[in-house]
């Protein structure tokens, strides 16, 4: 039973200079990740450059993730197809591969109606028993998930979670007002992490947190515990950092800051290159100020929450 709830890094995925999986520094970043106390690890998403993976590549991401947190958290997978039959056989292949949950984007590269996109979503939800988490960005995806069409997918007692994407704080404050502890709520915008915790959400698909696990894990215990101060702070250097997430160019970005804290390599996979010139300069600048005021966390495990 996957609990919906925390910081759930949509991780990187790990290329070799030959442009292979790198499963050695993947479990580097991995270990990381739950060493600071992260919630779930969440694979092949935009982050994780899922539509330059093959099949194989994908599973293989699954059963070696699973191996790696050894049941000590929830593996889920991105199910981001073009076709609502290839996005039912990959649900189906997660599930078989042990993934815990899965998180399901919208019809790619068609602008579905919104009868349309129910029907995807609910079709997905019948092929598999695997609890689901609905990605709504229609800022990236042009679809949006309205309140009314997610009273109709709760109807599938395994869609239980979203991702929430609008850019509309009070989104959050909506859903919860709706659909009540029916459905799992999480902010998927770096810069409006702390904000929509505030607001009820009741986690965080973060990016940044690929470089910076315990900073991020720090933000959403403080805030759980009400040290809202505290995590204000952590919050306020993190956030020239945060706003790398949200460009058409985030995979480098995050690769660059994952190469400055030990824990990812620059190689992307083309058609993604590695930055370049000023672009390249200016996003190295940010990481080397972020690095040079990392600031000293509170302890952050094992703090009584209040909410």
């Amino acid at each position: 039973m996957i609990q919906w709830e925390g910081i759930m890094p949509a991780v990187t995925t790990k290329f070799t200079s030959e442009d292979e999986l790198d499963l050695a520094m993947f479990e580097k970043n991995i270990k990381a990740q739950m060493d600071a106390g992260v919630h779930g690890i969440i694979l092949g998403g935009s982050l994780g450059e899922a539509s330059t993976l093959t099949k194989s590549e994908k599973e293989t991401l699954i059963k070696a993730t699973l191996e790696m947190v050894g049941g000590r958290i929830p593996v889920v997978m991105t199910i981001a197809e073009q076709s609502t039959k290839e996005a039912i056989f990959m649900a189906q292949q997660a599930e078989k591969a042990g993934a815990q949950g899965i998180m399901v984007l919208p019809p790619m590269r068609y602008k579905a109606t919104d009868h349309e996109t129910v029907v995807f979503f609910q079709s997905i939800a019948n092929s598999t028993s695997l609890p689901m988490m609905i990605y709504n960005n229609p800022i990236d995806y042009k679809i949006e998930v309205t309140l009314d069409m997610m009273a109709e997918l709760l109807k599938c007692d395994n869609i239980q979670a979203i991702k929430e994407s609008t850019r509309d704080i009070t989104n959050i404050i909506r859903l919860r007002n709706r659909f009540g502890d029916r459905l799992k709520v999480f902010t998927g915008v770096d810069t409006l992490g702390l904000e929509s915790l505030v607001s009820g959400a009741d986690g965080w698909v973060a990016g940044l947190v690929c470089a910076y696990p315990a900073e991020t894990v720090a933000i959403y215990e403080l805030v759980k515990a009400g040290r809202i101060n505290e995590a204000l702070e952590i919050y306020r250097w993190f956030m020239p950092l945060l706003e790398l997430d949200i460009v058409p160019q985030l995979v480098q970005n995050i690769k660059l800051a994952e190469v400055a804290t030990g824990i990812g390599t620059e190689n992307v996979r083309a058609p993604r290159l590695p930055l370049q010139g000023k672009e390249r300069e200016r996003v190295l600048n940010i990481i080397e100020t972020a690095m040079k005021n990392r600031p000293v966390l509170p302890e952050y495990k094992n703090i009584k929450s209040t909410v």
